[in-house]
């Protein structure tokens, strides 16, 4: 009757872990390639998928090849990888939302034009940034009976535009057309209310169209020179 010695008894349960943690570290490495590769998942989901094998590939490295848990002092073993663990996953975690919310939260570049050519920033480090340097002639376009006037506005660089609604409704001012919205020196929109004014500094030269989002009939547009 043969017997195996505890030696080589021993040796076969360390191929095994090797075997077996060899194939689930494949799997865990694959899986998640194919996700990406083949877009199955996108976005939020597929950072939280990611980061769910990669702990599973870590848990498979140290318990089929360190042999956490076996041995001596296997106990201790076990709470220090535990705490090792939890101080890597709040580093993770942190770190994600850090970058999420910088991300969600950073400055766009039509916000930044907007903030640089509201607060007269016309120079930084030496270079300019294209805002306006003091300014020039003040133009208005009057908004009355569901109409703007003049239809056509023609200023020099650094002069001012002023919407002046003289109209009982209020009005929100969109540069562009109705079927392709753009920008004007970073802004997007203008909101005029009823009564009320909005000055707009002519940073940018060319010629821009305007509408109001709010009622059809009114448009415009503005040509702005460089007076150099």
């Amino acid at each position: 009757m043969s017997t195996i010695a505890p030696h080589d008894e021993n040796e076969q349960k360390t191929v095994s872990s090797y075997v077996v943690g060899f194939i689930l570290s494949l799997i865990f490495t694959f899986t998640p390639y194919l996700l990406v590769v083949n877009h199955y998942i996108s976005g939020r989901a597929l950072l939280i998928t990611i980061l769910t094998f990669a702990m599973a590939q870590l848990l498979v490295q140290v318990i089929f090849f360190l042999h956490l848990g076996r041995g001596a002092n296997a106990r201790w073993n076990v709470y220090f990888f535990v705490g090792t663990f939890i101080a890597m996953l709040i580093v993770v975690v942190g770190s994600v939302v850090i970058i999420s919310n910088l991300h969600n939260n950073a400055t766009t570049l039509d916000q930044t034009r907007k903030i640089i050519d509201s607060e007269g920033i016309y120079q930084v480090s030496g270079e300019l940034t294209g805002a306006c340097q003091g300014r020039h002639t003040n133009h208005q376009i009057v908004i009355k009976a569901g109409k703007s006037s003049p239809i056509l506005t023609i200023a020099a660089k650094c002069d001012t535009l002023t919407f002046v609604n003289k109209d009982a409704v209020d009005g929100q001012i969109m540069f562009g057309t109705r079927t392709k919205q753009t920008t004007y020196a970073g802004l997007d929109k203008l909101a005029v209310r009823k009564d009320h004014t909005k000055t707009i500094s002519l940073s940018e030269t060319g010629t821009f169209k305007f509408y109001d989002s709010l009622r059809p009939v009114v448009s415009g547009s503005f040509a702005v020179v460089d007076d150099k």
